[in-house]
């Protein structure tokens, strides 16, 4: 069944989206057909990573998945800012919201209360985890809250050159971090040493002409995912008028179709009693979305001059600020229980509830 699979994932999926994009480049094509091709392509992408991550170790292999993420994730915000052009000028920051509250309430409270529920107490390296909570913490500040109070630009929304710097300073701190993560203190985001045996526990890891044919894989399914994304710009953004739905409701489709493999990978770490795992993969997820996402749709802007709002409005301030504030207190001793979980999936049903019922 597995090997069945790798074939489908390997081969088919990636050369059925380019077959598909080709028809569409020429003829009309269902938008159902498209959504379902393209889903299969995002899944097809987090596998071909995931063969990577299981190659190059941890924690060098959440930070594979957490790129491949957001590449998609950028992908498919940049395809949509230039199909819709001035009538995407928040998509970039609804996006990048429903991001950070998927993976620091939904994923990390699912991993928490499940972690929980399995094994009562899970551990973890909370000095790893509170420095990318602080890195987290500074970075979604600074793009998503500080525009509010800037003054040269009215609205929430920086100046070309506030934009700029931003992007700059975003860019450096995640590759600070990357560094940090995966050569001067490394030790910081593998599992504690009385779990590090039980951490270890594997298949095999692919050959390396497996590895190659994943990475290869991984490139075609990324750039169809990014073809198909420009294609579906229109009509998702008509269904969502259609249904009355609010314009933020868009950012919540995208960062959730992106994060659904890998909060099922994130979900089965937990269950393992891997919640390292987890939490190098969420916390790593939502730098990686901040960190790039941000610089991305920054230069963007300054070069095509679109329109770009960043700011939050009051009540995405202060769930994010909430968000910040539990994910440090709920992390900050190395344990979890089913407690935390709770906690953060609430914070996470007020976000989607406010978020359709404004």
């Amino acid at each position: 069944m597995r090997n069945a699979w790798n074939l489908i994932s390997t081969w088919l999926v990636p050369a059925a989206a380019w077959i598909v994009l080709a028809i569409a480049s020429a003829a009309s094509l269902p938008t159902a057909l498209l959504a379902m091709v393209l889903a299969a392509c995002v899944i097809s992408a987090v596998h071909h990573a995931e063969v990577i991550a299981h190659k190059v170790g941890e924690p060098l292999g959440t930070l594979t998945l957490a790129l491949a993420v957001t590449i998609i994730e950028v992908g498919l915000i940049v395809s949509l800012m230039t199909g819709t052009g001035a009538a995407a000028a928040t998509l970039a920051r609804d996006t990048v919201i429903a991001a950070v509250m998927i993976i620091l309430n939904g994923l990390v409270g699912t991993c928490l209360l499940i972690g929980g529920l399995r094994h009562r107490e899970q551990s973890f390296q909370q000095t790893g985890v509170s420095a990318a909570l602080a890195a987290l913490s500074a970075l979604t500040v600074l793009s998503l809250v500080l525009p509010n109070f800037t003054v040269t630009e009215p609205g929430p929304v920086y100046s070309p050159a506030q934009l700029a710097f931003v992007a700059v300073v975003s860019l450096v701190l995640y590759a600070t971090f990357v560094m940090v993560q995966t050569v001067r203190h490394r030790d910081y985001f593998l599992p504690p040493r009385h779990l590090a045996q039980d951490e270890d526990v594997h298949a095999e890891p692919p050959s390396t002409r497996a590895t190659a044919l994943s990475a290869f894989s991984l490139l075609a399914a990324l750039a169809a995912v990014v073809l198909l994304a420009k294609k579906l710009a229109v009509p998702v953004e008509a269904a969502v008028a259609a249904a009355g739905a609010p314009a933020a409701t868009v950012g919540v489709i995208i960062a959730g179709l992106v994060l659904l493999p890998e909060s099922v990978a994130a979900t089965r770490a937990a269950l393992a009693n891997r919640i390292q795992t987890s939490l190098n993969l969420a916390l790593g997820s939502a730098l990686a979305t901040i960190g790039l996402t941000i610089p991305v749709v920054a230069g963007l802007s300054i070069i095509a001059e679109l329109p770009i709002a960043l700011g939050l409005d009051g009540k995405g301030t202060v769930l994010l600020l909430l968000t910040l504030l539990v994910s440090a207190l709920s992390l900050g001793n190395g344990r979890t229980t089913i407690l935390q979980g709770a906690v953060h999936l609430v914070i996470f049903g007020v976000y989607l509830f406010t978020t359709i019922v404004p």
